[in-house]
């Protein structure tokens, strides 16, 4: 199953499914039919019959939710906090003057740098998307920018430069009748 944030439920999500595995338990307890249950929770019949398993042979507790799937993040949330203050001051104070742009290669090596934790760019882009971080975009336009010349050139230039598009003919999409 695919989510739309690339993987897995937020805390909210999982609450909400929790929730309604818990009114399958006590509609078990009522010793409500699978079929009733799965239309009252709008699941379906499958779900129904694994809570139930799980329910019989290990109670209430087995219904319960988990957490988050896979491996707990190496960086904890006070680490996380302190990576933002260091992202929130800017490259030029970790030493990349050139510019002032983080990627996620310089993110990785701040990382490794400053907690001795090895991620990969990958890894890193992750990490800094579940810390609200994404791609980052200029926060102004240029200083450079010339909008009145920009509008010239698409009103003028453009009509001149741009591709025509196929000329229209008469056809036909039969392989045995051509127009």
């Amino acid at each position: 199953m695919r989510y739309a944030d690339g993987g897995g439920l937020t805390a909210e999500q999982r609450k909400r499914r929790e929730e309604i595995r818990m009114q399958a338990v006590e509609l078990f307890e009522e010793r409500v039919k699978v079929p009733r249950i799965a239309r009252e929770l709008r699941v379906s019949e499958k779900s129904v019959y694994q809570w139930r398993r799980a329910w019989k042979t290990g109670g209430r507790e087995a219904l319960r939710s988990k957490g988050a799937p896979g491996y707990d993040c190496r960086l904890g949330p006070h680490l996380q906090a302190r990576l933002a203050a260091w992202l929130d001051e800017g490259p030029a104070a970790h030493g990349w003057t050139e510019d002032q742009v983080w990627t996620a290669a310089r993110v990785r090596t701040l990382i490794g740098r400053r907690f001795h934790i090895s991620y990969s760019v990958s890894g890193v882009t992750r990490l800094l998307h579940r810390m609200g971080y994404s791609v980052q975009m200029p926060a102004r336009p240029a200083a450079e920018r010339d909008e009145d010349a920009i509008t010239a050139w698409r009103e003028a230039t453009w009509q001149e430069v741009k591709p025509l598009g196929r000329r229209p003919a008469p056809s036909s999409a039969s392989r045995t009748k051509q127009a």
